[in-house]
């Protein structure tokens, strides 16, 4: 990534700040001079998201899902990032098909150019094929690619900057920006969700409450994917449903995060509302796969083990799996002081139901007790934990009482018998 392009891209961050910032200083005034109430704010802070562009709108659509850290008026603004982006024009939409097609026959008889769904990275189209099946059509956004790298490369300079600070050196700051930036950054290539969304069809075949859609490889382009179309498909929340149908489901999203985790090695990092969907008989249907993560084996089962141990309450256990699983323990660290605090941090957590626990604030001072003591935590578990911290804000609103960490032993124990 060149310096022009990075250097161009800071600038676009600097005058985006600064100009949502002024009118929404002016836009303050404006309503203490008239003392007028409401939010001010809500609609120019999903506004400059979008137009920083899709890194900044994954953010804002992860502290959507957040009603336990964030006002609900500010994650009322911020759920529209989930799948009500501006959609991209027609005319950006035809010149990429175009493109995807340009050496190969027309696939649809019939394309309704107005977006069923609009996303960061894409807006997704219902059309029919020549055989008369209907399909849902994602197409890329034209010309997205090089400032999302250009964001990512920004990001990773200033990781560096921050692990030469005394304090943070042993902080894996800049290799964390660079496993994330590769993780969302894969999301721009539609051939490997195709491949993801294949893969978790097989792996989840035996949860009969959730359906994947298949992949058409035949009807696929260059920056397009195209796959079956679910009919009758409504807005995953609580809505009408019954305080027991809001426990069981519940209970079955979790059931099927846990086997993705701890069991497939494939995990969906991005269930927030715009990604998942109910069918009539409750079926939960999971339309996008472009945020995948493959864990390794190794990752995958130190993370079975610190959640089976912290599930039991066994405080000590979950210390030595963190301290196995580190990239670097310092000889001089203070190891009875950081075991005593992961088994005081344990301890408050276990048998803690969804409305009595947050993972942000245990994860914050996980990861404090580290710094503190110069453990330095392998990067690799960003990923289990940003999936559970979407997952998470969704379960508050479901059922405060769910257990999350008893539901999830079955799935466990299975896990670490092989």
């Amino acid at each position: 990534m060149g310096w022009g392009r990075m250097l161009g891209r800071a600038g676009t961050w600097a005058g985006t700040a600064a100009r949502h910032g002024t009118a929404g200083a002016a836009e303050s005034l404006h309503r203490r001079l008239n003392r007028n109430g409401g939010q001010p704010g809500r609609d120019r802070l999903t506004t400059m998201l979008v137009a920083l562009g899709p890194t900044f709108v994954k953010g804002g659509q992860l502290l959507g899902t957040r009603q336990d850290l964030l006002p609900p008026h500010l994650c009322a603004a911020l759920g529209r990032l989930h799948d009500r982006v501006n959609p991209m024009t027609r005319a950006q939409a035809e010149e990429v098909c175009t493109h995807a097609y340009r050496e190969r026959t027309w696939p649809f008889k019939e394309f309704d150019w107005t977006p069923s769904a609009s996303g960061s990275i894409a807006c997704v189209y219902r059309a029919r094929l020549h055989d008369g099946r209907e399909v849902a059509v994602k197409v890329r956004r034209p010309r997205i690619r090089e400032r999302m790298h250009a964001d990512f490369a920004l990001l990773g300079k200033g990781a560096s900057v921050i692990q030469r600070v005394p304090g943070m050196r042993k902080v894996p700051a800049r290799r964390m920006v660079d496993q994330v930036g590769f993780a969302v950054l894969r999301q721009l290539d539609l051939d490997a969700e195709a491949a993801a969304l294949t893969s978790l069809r097989a792996n989840l075949t035996g949860l009969e409450y959730f359906r994947v859609p298949e992949p058409l490889p035949e009807a696929c382009g260059e920056g397009v994917l195209v796959m079956e179309y679910l009919e009758g498909l409504g807005r995953f929340g609580p809505g009408e449903l019954t305080r027991e149908e809001r426990r069981v489901l519940i209970r079955k999203v979790l059931h099927g995060v846990y086997q993705m985790l701890f069991l497939d090695g494939l995990v969906h990092c991005d269930m927030h509302p715009g990604n998942l969907y109910l069918t009539k008989d409750s079926e939960v249907v999971l339309l996008d796969a472009g945020f995948v993560v493959h864990l390794g084996p190794v990752v995958q089962r130190q993370f079975a083990e610190f959640f089976l141990n912290m599930s039991m309450g066994r405080g000590e256990e979950c210390a030595e799996v963190v301290l196995r699983s580190s990239e670097y323990v310092p000889p001089d660290a203070d190891l009875d002081g950081f075991r005593a605090g992961i088994v005081e941090l344990v301890t408050a957590a276990h048998r803690r139901t969804a409305g009595q626990f947050r993972l942000a604030p245990f994860a914050t001072r996980l990861f404090d007790l580290q710094r503190r003591s110069n453990v330095a935590a392998a990067p690799e578990f960003v990923f289990p934990l940003v999936s559970l911290l979407v997952l998470e804000g969704m379960i508050n609103e479901f059922d405060v009482d769910v257990d999350f960490q008893a539901e999830a032993i079955p799935t466990l124990l299975t896990a670490l018998r092989t």
